[in-house]
């Protein structure tokens, strides 16, 4: 199975495995995916991310749940696909959901929240919402 779109991949596992309750998944790695992955740990939707020890070509990527085991991860919305990409500027870059979500942007600088772009004033590849 060829996947064209990597990073709508792995946002539709984290939020399939979020549903179902599961602690963590494994996908195949890439430098792309492990940057966006950790950018959505440091935002606080999953946990920690790694790479396997046997196979270094898995990721690793553990899900959070909150006190009452409901997930962090309620909704993915894919912004810049591969037919159609959207690009913002760092002064466009509003807080989203009243800052209880994030923009993951990819810019010069790396795979970023959207916190993280506007206080570097930096814009990108709005790459998805996630809330």
């Amino acid at each position: 199975m060829v996947i064209t779109d990597s990073i709508g991949d792995l946002i539709i596992r984290l939020k399939n495995a979020n549903r179902v309750g599961q602690e963590s998944i494994t996908l195949p790695a890439s430098n792309l995916k492990e940057a966006v992955a950790n950018a959505l740990s440091k935002a606080g939707f999953v946990g920690a991310v790694s790479r396997k020890k046997k196979n270094a070509r898995q990721l690793e990527i553990v899900l959070a749940y909150d006190e009452n085991k409901s997930p962090k991860i309620n909704f993915v919305d894919r912004v810049s696909k591969p037919s159609r990409r959207v690009y913002q500027n760092s002064g466009d870059i509003k807080p989203f959901k009243n800052g209880f979500g994030a923009i993951i942007f990819s810019t010069s600088k790396g795979i970023m929240t959207d916190k993280d772009a506007k206080k570097q004033k930096i814009g990108g590849e709005v790459l998805f919402k996630i809330w």
